[in-house]
């Protein structure tokens, strides 16, 4: 059953995320799923900050790198696939990347398959300053935050 959260700022975003980092280990993937501005990307410094990258450390959406990794506890490979098809997402070498860290992915429905996820992450705009969140995690490795 999907956890359903609700949050009120940027700040509440980041805390959820970082919460939810505290478990995440090398070959964890997370997909998510939501709008332009629906807090992706929030989320996604969020879960920087729980896996020990520096507060120093800038966490951008990758919309032109493609992929950006920062270092923590172990790696974190923010992907962006916003401007992909899937035939391009295959050359991209995914798997390599997820074997040696936590991997996030935007825009994930232009994902093919082969990638087994362990969380589903969908956003939903709800006003300017609130967010609905709904994780749902695909394989049990401990309680949802």
């Amino acid at each position: 059953m999907p956890a359903v959260y609700r949050t009120r700022s940027p700040e509440e975003t980041r805390a959820l995320a970082q919460k939810l980092a505290r478990d995440l280990g090398p070959g964890d993937l997370l997909l998510l799923y939501g709008d332009l501005g629906s807090g992706k990307t929030t989320f996604v410094q969020g879960l920087a900050r729980g896996l020990g990258v520096p507060e120093e450390v800038y966490v951008v959406s990758p919309s032109f790198s493609l992929v950006n990794e920062y270092p923590g506890r172990v790696p974190l490979f923010h992907v962006d696939l916003y401007r992909l098809s899937p035939e391009e997402v295959e050359d991209l070498g995914l798997h390599e990347m997820l074997s040696r860290g936590v991997m996030v992915i935007e825009w994930s429905e232009r994902l093919g398959p082969g990638l087994k996820a362990r969380f589903r992450i969908y956003f939903t705009y709800l006003s300017e300053t609130e967010r609905e969140i709904r994780i749902e995690e695909d394989v049990r490795k401990g309680p949802l935050p």
